[in-house]
């Protein structure tokens, strides 16, 4: 019986070598995007340290949008003596009762030439209701930005419950007729508080 003839299939080809994996050149990877390990994201910066005012120094200019439409301006009280006051948030219990207490003795200080002003980082428009549903008749400035209250030093890490934030440091301020820092009340406690600086106002 005849032997089959051997094959003349063609043996195959040898693949190529492939390239290690691995940067190309100019440090890019094979899809041509860098391999340059990412940037960490940017930090956030640090919240303003508070400024340490102190009684007989000049208190920092301001001019705000206010409840009404109004603008609430500093330079505009030059000649008068004004009661600013710092509070964390409008219609909430401790914030509506100092309110209310400075507002029902609104007459008491025009008679001490004296301009009662309240801030908060509250919007205008928050500050409009408030000040409708209370009846309020003095002026309130809205620092959303927080800078007036950062430059008066009233914007503070606060702690609750071992959480740590942000938040206004219930704080008054009275200025005289020249512009600068009379008498400083910090971490202020309501009851009482409008009656004192109304004396305070009254004596300068």
């Amino acid at each position: 019986m005849a032997t089959k003839p051997a094959s003349t299939k063609p043996a195959a080809a040898k693949s190529a070598p492939q390239k290690p994996a691995g940067k190309s050149p100019a440090g890019k990877s094979p899809a041509g995007k860098s391999s340059a390990a990412k940037k960490p994201a940017a930090e956030k910066p640090a919240a303003p340290e508070a400024a340490a005012l102190n009684e007989g120094d000049s208190a920092p200019a301001f001019s705000l949008p206010g409840a009404g439409g109004e603008t609430v301006s500093l330079a505009a009280l030059k000649g008068k003596k004004v009661a600013l006051y710092f509070y964390p948030k409008d219609d909430t219990s401790g914030c509506t009762k100092e309110a209310i207490e400075f507002n029902a003795l609104s007459d008491k200080f025009a008679k001490a030439k004296t301009v009662v002003v309240g801030m908060s980082p509250d919007s205008a428009k928050s500050h409009d209701k408030f000040r409708l549903k209370y009846e309020l008749g003095l002026p309130l400035a809205a620092d959303e930005t927080k800078e007036v209250l950062s430059a008066y030093g009233v914007w503070v890490e606060k702690s609750m419950y071992g959480r740590k934030y942000m938040g206004v440091e219930r704080s008054t301020f009275l200025i005289d007729e020249k512009g600068r820092i009379a008498k400083i009340w910090r971490k202020v406690k309501v009851p009482g508080h409008a009656e004192e600086v109304l004396a305070a106002a009254a004596a300068l």
